[in-house]
């Protein structure tokens, strides 16, 4: 079979599996629900070309074409973060799995790239990067073959770059020692990126000589680099130097095969059949054959303690979801020493209002949880077979990790605690205790819609692969807008309270809430074996697909 037969019967095999899917009416939501986070990310990237053009035409009738380069960074970061922060949209197909099939390495190949350019970043990138194109030609429409070749060329970068950082990032999930470093280097990625603006800020005190030459320095390494190198190639045309914007040209392809050559390499490995599995054949019998017993908690029966030590297990394996539970102190600090900071000149809303403090914290501690709550069994994958063969009911099962989500929730909100207290003062017990009292209302809601939503949209989260950490798009639609409404009740509440200076109201409502709250979770949880009964084909055929 040729190489275009072979592509036709994937494109075949993809679209009868897209049909077959929109027979169960769990996918047609899910359908629907693409489209709409489609339609609204096809909004922001009409508006963003829109921007962009304008700013392009801008520069150029202003006389000012290199700073085109600072387009096209935009351009090239957002390319490249945004299926790194919003992995809810990498739901696509692995194409590893092609490599069963007897399929040539130029089909694999190409598959592989045709993936990528069907990503929403690419979407976006390239509707972006059209705008830029629209501008420049609006101003200067002798400039449209130049600007078309180097914009083209700039996209063909991106899309391999995208492609290559997936790669190698996947290759170094694929075994422990690798993935851990990883989720320490992701870790600190993330924290880092907070601390922009207090950075930002300190830079702005230095004298005009430094910073004139940290600019000058950063303007160097940028010119080199394939945006800024995309940028000089279009001023350099307009002044004209005809030379120097083909040499910016050529500098620019070879980042380009560079890049293809990196993904040829780590395609080829796979191609050839790499395997990085960790299991390895023991050489010898332990020594200590003992028999290892699980956590013994008190007042915990012993199925209860086992799936709670289980829940706390697969949290500690996974990076993204430590760096949820550390991210509400980590905010509180940018907030205390970033823009927020009551020092800074007009402060925000907790430097305005320091009593609110540990209520946003606690608000947003819960809203950290909301991806591990809503797919409970996402991390339990082909282990779900045995909650179905074990003699323990599901209303257990459930229970014991929404009280693993409880006593995370009840530690995050003891850490804010401490931490307002140090930078803000401690809250008063009025404060406190509405708040408390709000979470008692707010957090049994969102267990409750949690459990309903891990049965009937569950997806299953791969710790060694980089995407496909998060819920199925339409759980994470009808979490949103659940969540919007819960914590939009719990500050209406707050802020009717705050206006007539008495939180012992906010706590009374509040109180009288989560008594509705929790009768409503104690009837979700006496129905979860009769809900998980009902969708356990769903629920294995999700979860145990290979």
């Amino acid at each position: 079979m040729n190489m275009r037969n072979q592509l036709s019967a994937i494109a075949g095999l993809r679209w009868r599996m897209f049909v077959n899917s929109l027979r169960t009416p769990r996918e047609q939501m899910e359908l629907l629900s693409r489209m709409l986070l489609g339609l609204a990310l096809m909004i922001g990237g009409l508006g963003g070309a829109i921007g962009l053009g304008a700013a392009a035409s801008l520069m150029i009738s202003e006389g000012r074409p290199e700073f085109l380069a600072a387009l096209f960074w935009f351009v090239f970061i957002f390319w490249q973060a945004f299926p790194i922060l919003a992995t809810a949209f990498g739901t696509g197909p692995d194409s590893s799995d092609l490599l069963r099939f007897p399929l040539s390495y130029r089909a694999y190949f190409l598959v592989r790239m045709g993936y990528g350019a069907f990503d929403p970043a690419t979407a976006v990138g390239s509707l972006w990067a059209f705008g830029i194109l629209l501008g420049i030609t609006y101003t200067k429409p002798a400039l449209f073959p130049w600007a078309l070749l180097v914009i083209l060329i700039f996209c063909a970068f991106n899309v391999l770059f995208m492609q290559v950082v997936f790669s190698w990032i996947e290759r170094w999930l694929a075994q422990r020692r690798t993935r851990e470093i990883m989720g320490v280097l992701f870790l600190l990625l993330m924290l880092s990126m907070q601390l922009i603006g207090p950075v930002m800020q300190r830079f702005e005190k230095r004298t005009r000589p430094e910073m004139s030459g940290l600019f000058g320095v950063v303007v160097g390494v940028q010119a080199v680099l394939p945006p800024g190198l995309a940028g000089d190639a279009i001023a350099q045309f307009l002044y004209p130097q005809v030379g120097a914007a083909f040499s910016s040209l050529v500098l620019l392809c070879a980042f380009v095969l560079a890049v293809c050559y990196f993904l040829h390499v780590r395609l080829r490995a796979q191609y050839r059949g790499e395997n990085l599995s960790e299991a390895g054949a023991a050489l010898a019998l332990p020594r200590d054959r003992s028999l290892r017993l699980g956590w013994d908690l008190p007042g915990l029966a012993s199925p209860l303690a086992a799936v709670f030590e289980k829940e706390v297990r697969y949290i500690l394996r996974s990076g993204p979801m430590l760096l949820n539970l550390i991210m509400p102190v980590f905010v509180l600090l940018i907030f205390r020493f970033g823009a927020a900071n009551p020092g800074q000149r007009g402060g925000g809303f907790l430097s305005r209002a320091p009593d609110m403090a540990f209520p946003a914290m606690a608000a947003y501690t819960l809203l950290m949880l909301t991806n591990l709550v809503c797919n409970s069994f996402g991390g339990d994958g082909g282990g779900m077979q045995f909650y179905f063969a074990s003699p323990v009911d599901f209303q257990q099962i459930v229970l014991a990790k929404n009280l693993t989500h409880a006593s995370i929730l009840a530690l995050e909100v003891l850490l804010a605690w401490i931490v307002v207290s140090y930078f803000y003062g401690s809250p008063g017990f009025g404060i406190a205790l509405a708040t408390l009292a709000g979470l008692l209302f707010a957090a049994p809601l969102t267990l409750a819609a949690g459990n309903v939503l891990s049965i009937y949209w569950p997806k299953r989260i791969d710790f060694s692969s980089f995407r496909g950490q998060r819920p199925s798009q339409t759980g994470a639609l009808i979490t949103v807008v659940f969540e919007l409404f819960v914590v939009g009740i719990a500050v209406s509440v707050f802020l009717l309270a705050r206006r007539y200076a008495s939180f012992w109201i906010a706590a009374l409502v509040l109180l009288l809430l989560a008594g509705v709250s929790i009768s409503i979770y104690k009837l979700v949880l006496n129905r979860m074996d009769r809900l998980v009964r009902r969708q356990q084909e769903a629920l294995l055929a999700e979860l145990c697909r290979a």
